[in-house]
């Protein structure tokens, strides 16, 4: 068996025992999402797996789709997380909230996007040169995340103990390896020394689940409540965005009674 075949199936071994965890220890009753993304996860590995020995004339096509679709999810998962941090004043805040978290990471993903480029990726294929922007926005968004939730640790009131922090700071590490390679390979051939980049990127994935897999096998903290400090200002925030939405509908009511008299 090759080495690939041998961080193939370690990689989705270790990703159906964490959902196994998941499921076991009903964390994925707060977590949907990021247990749905590591289903997805096996499903894709198998069809790219599929593809790639029986259709390989259409692999980077599938490949495209399947990246796309694991950047949903992607999204998905930083909305989720970030939606959970915000639990212990989730009832005080308006119900677009949510709605404001997805927006907010939408923005930032739109910034990224046109610094997610990398010397050598000019001349490429479109198809190759939207993978690589795809990819790299995202891995760079799930680093920016973990940096967040680990920089704002103590005025956000979670520590390593919380599920939150515990699935950004596995996202975190692997999409550091894994940029890292992708930024090497810009200036690379193909090759050995190309290919084995590629199996550390594995690597990575699999420590991340090892990882997520310990974390979720212990008792989780007890989630504490941010300081009053911190509420006010979150709240605070929620407040002005509310009059600012309620003012910009008054005054757009406002400009359509003048047109109709």
């Amino acid at each position: 068996m090759t080495l690939d075949n041998i961080l193939w199936l370690a990689g989705d071994g270790a990703t159906a025992a964490v959902v196994a965890l998941l499921v076991g220890r009903h964390i994925f009753r707060t977590f949907p999402i990021f247990t749905s993304y590591l289903v997805w996860s096996l499903i894709s590995d198998a069809a790219a797996f599929t593809t790639q020995h029986f259709y390989s004339a259409n692999f980077l096509k599938v490949f495209l789709v399947l990246l796309i679709t694991d950047s949903l999810f992607q999204f998905g998962v930083l909305v989720e997380l970030l939606w959970s941090v915000l639990r212990p004043i989730r009832a005080s805040l308006p119900r677009w909230s949510l709605f404001a978290v997805a927006a907010l990471i939408v923005i930032v993903g739109a910034i990224v996007w046109p610094l997610a480029t990398g010397p050598g990726h000019v001349n490429s294929p479109l198809a190759n040169r939207l993978l690589f922007h795809v990819y790299e926005t995202f891995a760079i968004l799930r680093i920016l995340f973990f940096l967040l939730l680990a920089g704002c640790s103590q005025l956000l009131s979670i520590g390593w103990r919380d599920r939150e922090l515990q699935i950004a700071t596995g996202l975190g590490f692997y999409s550091l390896v894994s940029l890292a390679v992708w930024m090497n390979h810009a200036g690379q051939t193909y090759g050995p020394q190309y290919h084995l980049l590629d199996q550390i990127v594995a690597v990575s994935y699999v420590c991340s689940l090892a990882y997520w897999g310990v974390c979720f096998a212990t008792k989780e903290a007890e989630r504490r409540e941010f300081t009053p400090q911190m509420q006010s200002l979150l709240l605070a925030m929620a407040g002005t965005a509310r009059s600012t939405r309620i003012a910009l509908a008054e005054s757009a009511a406002d400009k359509s009674r003048d047109r109709r008299d």
